[in-house]
């Protein structure tokens, strides 16, 4: 039963393989080509690529079973981001598109920062390609974690081991495929394959908390107040002033996702994007539900059966093996593999697209030809890679932490940086430096304390995109008082 599984998620990869070839036959020529499509994507292609190269294997994985342990009070991290997806549709994608064509033609977001500062342009280029390559290295490690363990649960004793034992080659299989679309067709094919995979994501996200609750083999749809949990199914129950701050600030961090916000580059005009809106937070809104129905109608199903679950964070992939037809199940389990590798992909192409433009071009080899730049970024896409592998190599890794740090990390870092660049007239280049070095900064010192898990004298923790956030900004706006007045762009 298993291989037929295995059958469909073959079929998957090799979908998701044949975009990237073709893709590679449309559009690789040029840098503006491999980096953005040639600002040319249709608005349902730009708004279910930023949504599935945003919902990672959190959405599938990390949400549903912080929901499984603790109930409907972790959907306030929902709303936060629902709510903070639907700001950065309407205050940075329209400014973002149109200013990054204007200012340049920037294709990465430290190029726009360059251009947009030119007195600091170098220092501007250097730390953001550093900041995206480190905590890219950290988030694109998450989505390998999740990768290795969907084959870990899932094909347990019947992969061959290879030395490596069945996390491992699941982290190996899940990066070498989306290393091999992404090189090969770089943002078009990233573009296209997040399109599909957001859109089997949705399906799966729909269909499987339905048959959970009221299919044939479900019948959890009346129980989910028998759940053994206090207050399961209240938003309230247990809720400190200090997590609910945390939670619903998580939309904080969509302001500063490069791999989210170069979508908005690349849409062929800006009069399209409210169309891309409406698609993408319509989009958004059926996967967040979805995914809260697994994490509650999942425990409900397991307590009404009398399952274990060791880890909570695989409730999808148990349920997935469990509830469906194998070829079904294969399905399912390529709408998780879908929602890792979209995000991991768009990661990649955005770390290596720094590390090319903003590093290599900028230090080695100025004038550097096309073909010449378009390879280089296909080697810095496996390099990341590489780095991410290293950091997944633990299988007691947890997706939603690993998740939560990279998010708060450039969050903090670009997120007011973006927001006043885009809409400020007071701001300068030294405040911008400012706000980078220090966002990053303290969102990295929050984690090494502890203190986004407890702060001192107190029971609970603050999730570090706030300091970090609040810090930036602070940053930005005193460094730009006590400087000068230079440097201003119409919003």
């Amino acid at each position: 039963m298993a291989t037929l599984t295995l059958v469909s998620l073959s079929l998957y990869f090799v979908l998701m393989l044949a975009i990237g070839v073709w893709a590679w036959k449309r559009s690789n020529d040029t840098s503006e080509g491999y980096l953005l499509a040639g600002r040319n994507l249709h608005p349902a292609v730009a708004a279910l690529s930023a949504g599935a190269s945003d919902m990672s294997g959190w959405l599938l994985l990390g949400l549903p079973g912080a929901l499984y342990v603790s109930g409907l009070v972790e959907a306030w991290i929902g709303i936060g981001l629902f709510a903070g997806a639907l700001a950065n549709w309407i205050l940075v994608a329209p400014r973002l598109r149109r200013q990054t064509e204007e200012l340049g033609n920037a294709l990465t977001i430290p190029e726009f920062l360059a251009n947009r500062f030119p007195d600091h342009a170098t220092a501007l280029r250097l730390i953001s390609a550093l900041i995206v390559v480190l905590f890219f290295s950290v988030y694109t490690a998450s989505g390998l974690v999740a990768g290795g363990k969907l084959f870990e649960t899932s094909f347990a004793g019947l992969l061959p081991q290879a030395g490596l034992g069945d996390y491992m080659l699941g982290i190996w299989i899940t990066a070498l495929v989306v290393l091999a679309y992404t090189m090969i067709g770089g943002f078009l094919a990233v573009s296209l394959t997040d399109f599909v995979q957001g859109l089997i994501m949705a399906t799966a996200l729909i269909v499987m908390p339905l048959v959970i609750m009221f299919g044939p083999g479900g019948s959890a749809g009346g129980s989910l107040t028998q759940v053994p949990v206090p207050g399961f199914l209240s938003l309230t129950e247990g809720l400190t002033a200090l997590g609910f701050i945390s939670a619903v600030t998580w939309g904080l961090g969509y302001f500063g996702q490069p791999h989210i916000i170069v979508r908005f580059m690349a849409i062929d005009r800006v009069e399209r994007i409210p169309l891309a809106r409406s698609i993408g937070m319509g989009w958004m809104a059926v996967v967040l539900l979805g995914s809260l129905g697994i994490g509650l109608a999942g425990r409900a199903y397991v307590e009404r059966n009398g399952l274990v679950i060791d880890d909570p964070e695989t409730i999808f992939i148990v349920l997935a093996n469990l509830l469906f037809h194998p070829l079904v199940t294969g399905f399912l389990l390529a709408a998780l593999l879908a929602a890792i590798m979209s995000t991991i992909s768009s990661q990649l192409l955005v770390a290596s697209s720094s590390l090319t433009e903003d590093f290599y071009k900028l230090f080695f080899r100025k004038d550097a030809g096309e073909r010449e730049s378009v390879n280089v970024g296909r080697v810095c896409v496996a390099l990341v890679a590489l780095v991410a592998i290293w950091i997944a190599r633990d299988p007691d890794s947890e997706v939603l932490g690993l998740v939560a740090n990279a998010w708060a990390g450039f969050g903090a870092a670009f997120g007011p940086l973006i927001i006043l660049s885009l809409t400020s007239r007071r701001m300068t280049g030294a405040g911008a430096v400012a706000g980078l070095v220090t966002g990053a900064a303290v969102v990295a010192g929050w984690i090494a304390l502890g203190w986004n898990s407890k702060l001192p004298g107190m029971d609970g923790g603050l999730y570090e995109i706030v300091p970090g956030f609040i810090a930036s900004w602070l940053a930005i706006e005193l460094v730009s008082q006590m400087t000068s007045r230079r440097g201003s762009v119409t919003a």
